[in-house]
């Protein structure tokens, strides 16, 4: 009998056949495994955290190399800024797909074929001798990081505990966070002393360790399901029209050819989504969603990260060009924020396994809320100390919700579809970060950027992300209070 966690916190049990469809042989035992043996856990966790860093590091470290590579090859700042767009379009179109994959062949085999293609494509990239060369290469490494990516929540959930899940994705929070904190400073060091192609081999190395401890990791366990081409193929294709054309719309000549191709993508969604409601095993995963527990807690990642995101991308213009710092101040100034998540990140994960995650994550977003309006009034020149303070204050609301509102949406699908699970959760993530982008473009666009209303509309989506935790809550106590009909 494996602990689970409900929405109140109360421990309550559960048959592990619970999570399985029952067929027996290497498939059941995996599923029924509550977490790996030490030392092999200890070896576990070391190789996904530096399969972590590595794919968070490269992600993020390109962009301080932008005006460089700009200047080396030859193009102009507009275009060059598609070797961070390629990157993250493709990883947010293979997610989903690849979690699918992974359950087929199995999570560690996929995670470390990922890994392998990412090393192969980063040594490549120091060859690159023109731009589209090069994003042929990004689009190779986001492919490798999309296939680790799609199944590294899946893995967490078996190297882990049911009970010490929570920390799990604690600790997972601050490889994330440390490796988001040191991407611009070691990206900025190679470009000032080294050739900028070394930027793209930076995370290299972290590759390497991963796959070298990549045998502590959970055995591979293929389960019998047949290849799903089309919905994956379709569900890429989904992807690519909603988020590119969010970003044609914003960054274009003409709104029009974007929205269009947005509106397009949206038509798509509606078919695939229905088209896959009558799988039993969809590449989208449908099932989970339907589930309120699951559903609301990917919408809440959604709009919180959509929140948090805007937060960060809007600040900086509001520093310089409002407030009159240098960019060397701003970027001290919004140090705070990445400093105190990763000192409540792992606070939080492990808080989650011993307090109801939805109560502890409606905190959070209470306090964030509380920060983002302090933010709002803040005065014309409130000082280095009255940015810091509000700035750790919003920090400590967001990092409260983040792990907990992760434990849920990870621990509460059946294990046979934690893969779809943590593809959701990575799809959230990265769609929430996408449209954080796109918002704070949009208001820039409209010369409403640098005022207080990019943190009014980050407040409003962290009032949706709370009120999503609520109705969860509400929707968890009825299911129990009626039982079964």
């Amino acid at each position: 009998m494996l602990q689970v966690r409900t929405d109140e916190g109360e421990g309550m049990s559960v048959n592990a056949a619970h999570w399985d469809d029952d067929r027996g042989g290497a498939f059941t035992r995996a599923m029924e495994q509550d977490g790996l043996p030490f030392p092999r856990r200890f070896w576990a966790i070391i190789a996904i955290s530096f399969g972590t860093a590595l794919l968070v590091l490269d992600g993020a470290i390109a962009n301080v190399a932008l005006p460089t590579i700009a200047r080396e090859l030859g193009v102009n700042d507009g275009v060059v800024t598609n070797v961070v767009t390629v990157y993250q379009l493709v990883l947010v179109m293979v997610l989903l797909p690849f979690a699918s994959v992974g359950d087929r062949i199995g999570h560690r085999r996929l995670y470390q074929i990922g890994q392998a293609l990412f090393l192969v494509t980063s040594g490549l990239c120091f060859f690159a001798s023109n731009l589209p060369i090069l994003l042929v290469l990004r689009a190779g490494q986001a492919l490798g990081a999309g296939m680790a990516l799609s199944v590294s929540s899946a893995m967490l959930r078996q190297i882990y505990p049911a009970k010490s899940l929570g920390s799990g994705l604690g600790i997972n929070s601050v490889i994330v966070a440390s490796s988001s904190a040191l991407a611009p400073t070691l990206g900025g060091y190679i470009v000032a002393n080294m050739s900028w192609e070394w930027v793209f081999m930076a995370a290299a190395p972290l590759a390497v360790i991963s796959l070298i401890l990549g045998r502590a990791l959970p055995d591979p366990v293929r389960r019998p399901l047949n290849p799903e081409w089309l919905s994956g193929v379709w569900s890429a294709v989904t992807m690519l029209l909603v988020i590119g054309g969010l970003q044609v719309a914003t960054h274009g000549a003409s709104h029009w050819p974007g929205t269009a191709l947005c509106l397009l993508g949206v038509a798509s969604a509606v078919m695939l989504v229905h088209r896959e409601s009558r799988r039993s095993n969809p590449v989208v995963p449908v099932d989970l969603i339907r589930q309120p527990v699951i559903g609301l807690s990917a919408l809440a990642a959604v709009t919180c990260f959509i929140s948090s995101g805007a937060l960060m991308l809007a600040l900086p213009f509001r520093l310089e060009q409002t407030m009159g710092y240098s960019p060397d101040q701003v970027g001290l100034l919004l140090l705070p924020f990445p400093l105190t998540m990763l000192i409540i990140a792992p606070f939080a994960g492990w808080l989650s396994d011993r307090i109801a995650p939805t109560k502890l994550g409606v905190t959070g977003m209470g306090i964030a809320i509380v920060a983002l309006f302090l933010m709002v009034i803040m005065p014309a020149q409130p000082g280095a100390f009255g940015i810091g303070w509000r700035l750790s204050l919003a920090a400590l609301g967001f990092g409260l919700f983040f792990a907990p509102n992760s434990r849920l949406l990870i621990g509460r699908a059946p294990k046979d579809r934690a893969a779809a699970a943590g593809g959701l959760l990575s799809t959230s993530r990265l769609l929430g970060q996408t449209m954080a982008a796109v918002v704070v473009g949009i208001l820039l666009s409209a010369g409403m950027g640098v005022g207080s209303t990019p943190l009014i509309i980050a407040a409003v989506l962290a009032i949706v992300a709370a009120g999503c935790s609520l109705a969860r809550f509400r929707n968890a106590r009825f299911a129990r209070a009626t039982g079964p009909q």
